[in-house]
């Protein structure tokens, strides 16, 4: 399999443009649940372009967002230039740098299942302060909703490069482990996004999976994609319906009262 870190280095801009924001209940769920407040320090791990980052120095949070892959990290640092809250660092969620309880919530969006999870795991718990809460986070593709979002979900088992080993559901059961021997929460949120021909290409274009020029699966699956967009869209436009999931605890050796 493709590096984890480097594989999305070409994909980038595209999942800066294309991937989903989170939406705003997201945040609601960090303030009623894990306790998160304007004074709350966070490290977002896997920040890639930002996307979640944002959200929560809109709340008035310092965000530590640590990225390992560089032409990530960069386009958050662009995204983010205006938040004098933002620190972006150069590490991986299991060797983040931060120093040992310095931190009151880790967020992981998008990114979890990329992880190392034991490592990981000791990781988090050593930079939580007491008390402290991890949040794991996905847009969820809806596979079936619709009609075009069943016969995109055929298009990616069929050309997808490794898109069956790698897509984030796979994980699902992993999340107790995870966790364990404390107990976890998990919310759920509606969340759309309504994309034309050229950004339904873009966001396509942002997978892991999705084969690059060159590939022999390149052409086709672009040409699949322009006649499911032909036969489906309303007005030019086509939804792309997600569950935005969040999986909520504390680790046990970071439990506490607050």
């Amino acid at each position: 399999m493709t590096d984890t870190v480097a594989r999305f280095s070409n994909r980038a801009d595209n999942y800066a443009k294309y991937r989903p924001d989170y939406p705003p209940g997201v945040r609601d769920i960090l303030k009623t649940e894990c306790g998160l407040t304007a004074t709350s320090i966070v490290a977002d791990v896997g920040s890639g372009t930002g996307i979640l980052s944002e959200l929560l120095l809109r709340n008035g949070n310092q965000v530590l967002g640590v990225e390992p892959n560089a032409a990530m990290r960069e386009a958050a640092e662009r995204l983010l230039k205006e938040f004098p809250n933002f620190v972006s660092i150069d590490a991986t969620a299991e060797a983040t740098t931060l120093a040992a309880s310095s931190i009151d919530l880790v967020t992981a969006a998008q990114a979890f299942h990329w992880f190392e999870r034991e490592r990981a795991r000791a990781e988090f718990a050593r930079i939580l302060r007491p008390g402290g809460w991890v949040a794991l986070i996905w847009n969820e593709r809806r596979l079936d909703s619709t009609a075009f979002l069943l016969d995109y979900e055929r298009l990616l088992l069929r050309f997808g490069t490794d898109y069956e080993k790698v897509r984030h559901e796979n994980v699902a059961g992993e999340i107790g482990q995870f966790f364990a021997p404390a107990n976890f929460e998990m919310k759920s949120l509606d969340n759309v996004q309504h994309f034309d021909l050229e950004s339904l290409k873009g966001r396509t274009r942002s997978a892991s999976y999705t084969p690059e020029p060159g590939d022999p699966n390149f052409a086709p699956l672009f040409a699949k994609l322009e006649e499911l967009f032909r036969t489906h869209q309303r007005d030019g436009i086509i939804d792309f319906e997600y569950n935005t999931r969040v999986y909520y605890g504390r680790l046990n050796n970071s439990a506490g009262t607050g």
